[in-house]
Parts: structure tokens; C-alpha cells; sequence
């Protein structure tokens, strides 16, 4: 059974970090691109970042760029989410997914997701 399982979230001050992981277990993600996403109460679902397997290039959504960085250790089958300098408005649920393409993985139509961890950002 392939999982995608999430930790690290909790509650952080504004101008605080946190680091999110995701342990990925069933199947060998290291040819899959993999990211993350946030949903906050009332709002659609948000991709954050994603990672290639390959060369390890990023991608970020603009409103995390030079706070949050992603990063992936394939010995590990995991994926992480570096975020510093946290705001009130990063507060959210945070998924870790992966999928085949890279296209796929950032449209939010992932194959797989976790199920969520919850960061909290206090002002």
C-alpha cells in the first residue's frame, strides 16, 4: 500500500520556521517529482513547491519564494519543506504529493497525497 505520510506541522510565531517532512512508503518515489500543496479554511487547495527527481530543480509558488525551500532524499524515499519567516497567511493544511510528471504534480492532480499536517501561525 503506497503512503505518503506528513509531520512536522504544529504551531509556530509569525517570523518563525517550521520543517515539514514526508515519508513516502509502498513504492520507490525517486523517479517521481514530488511537492507540496496547502489548503487554508475556505479556500481552494494551493500548490507550495515541488521538487523534479532528477537534478533536483525546484519550483515555488511566488508567495513562498526565498522562505520555503523544498529538498528530497532519495535514500530515504522522503521529501521535506523548509519554511522560515512564516506568516499569518501560511497557515494551512500541508500535503505532500507526488506524481509521474512534473505537469501533473503542479496542476494538483497528483497520483498520490498525504493526508495533511496542520501549520498554525500566530501573530
Amino acid at each position: 500500500q503506497v503512503q505518503l505520510v506528513e509531520s512536522g506541522g504544529g504551531l509556530v510565531q509569525a517570523g518563525g520556521s517550521l520543517r515539514l517532512s514526508c515519508a513516502a512508503s509502498g513504492r520507490s518515489f525517486s523517479r517521481y517529482p514530488m511537492g507540496w500543496f496547502r489548503q487554508a479554511p475556505g479556500k481552494e487547495r494551493e500548490f507550495v513547491a515541488a521538487i523534479r527527481w532528477i537534478g533536483e530543480s525546484t519550483y515555488s509558488a511566488d508567495s513562498v519564494k526565498g522562505r520555503f525551500t523544498i529538498s528530497r532524499d532519495n535514500a530515504k524515499n522522503a521529501v521535506y519543506l523548509q519554511m522560515n519567516s512564516l506568516k499569518p497567511e501560511d497557515a494551512a493544511v500541508y500535503y505532500c504529493a507526488a506524481a509521474a510528471r512534473l505537469g501533473t504534480l503542479t496542476s494538483g492532480a497528483a497520483d498520490y497525497w498525504g493526508q495533511g499536517t496542520q501549520v498554525t501561525v500566530s501573530s
